[in-house]
């Protein structure tokens, strides 16, 4: 019914029950698929294993960009890993100045690195920014990302980034954050989303939406954010769940 579009499986493991108890208690409340997403050199090997453990995970390689900027793929290696049948994107990779100071051409550098790289695997990219909008999609514009295609996660922008997301063909995901009091610019953006373009996600274990806010978030509780979509916009669960598990399946059609 469901499906956990981004959250970080690996740092699940040490979790009562493992990540057998992570799996079955998202099954449990309906995820029927979950994308486990790199953000170093050692996350992608230890994404693509878990992927290949459970058979409803994919996973994703990359770089996050507030990964130390001496950490670094070439194209070819990062091509390369994400042969793998269980890796469906690339990333989580993009902008991030509010964790990162001084020079950021090396950010911006490693960003266009990853676009290459899926724009010749035809994979889609998993886009991270954080006070970097104007860059982030002023790279994607230039780079020509839209022949890659992808996902701005974690959407906390304004509806001004979301139609320039949208009109290089990408979709727009939205966590926990949506669920927040204080989110109220994001949530007036939620509701102007077109829903064949929205997908959901818990960044697990981050950003745990109400009401399990300040708790490690875990896959079960993407739920919530469909919850509290279907209330925001008015709209059915039933009907939120299947237009945003249509969405990701179409982005993504090896994971039908």
């Amino acid at each position: 019914m469901f499906v956990d579009s981004h959250c970080h499986l690996n740092l699940l493991a040490q979790e009562e029950g493992g990540l057998d108890a992570v799996i079955a208690q998202a099954k449990e409340n309906q995820v029927d698929h979950i994308v486990c997403i790199a953000i170093d050199k050692a996350g992608c090997n230890d994404v693509i294993s878990i992927a290949e453990h459970y058979p409803d995970v994919t996973a994703t390689v990359g770089i996050h960009p507030n990964v130390d900027k001496q950490e670094q793929f070439s194209v070819e290696e990062l091509v390369s890993l994400a042969q793998h049948e269980k890796v469906i994107a690339i990333g989580e990779t993009g902008l991030d100045y509010f964790r990162s100071e001084g020079d950021l051409e090396w950010q911006r550098d490693r960003f266009r690195i990853h676009i290459d790289a899926a724009k010749q695997l035809k994979k889609p990219l998993i886009v991270h920014t954080r006070e970097a909008r104007d860059d982030t999609m002023a790279i994607l514009e230039q780079e020509n990302a839209k022949h890659a295609g992808g996902i701005i996660h974690c959407f906390t922008e304004n509806w001004q980034t979301a139609q320039r997301a949208l009109d290089i063909g990408f979709y727009i995901s939205l966590s926990g954050i949506v669920t927040f009091k204080n989110a109220v610019e994001l949530q007036e953006v939620a509701k102007k989303l077109p829903l064949d373009r929205i997908l959901i996600e818990t960044d697990a274990p981050y950003l745990a939406p109400m009401p399990h806010r300040g708790k490690t978030n875990k896959p079960a509780y993407v739920k919530h954010v469909a919850e509290f979509l279907a209330e925001l916009r008015q709209d059915s669960i039933e009907n939120i769940a299947q237009k945003t598990t249509a969405n990701f399946h179409r982005l993504f059609p090896t994971t039908q």
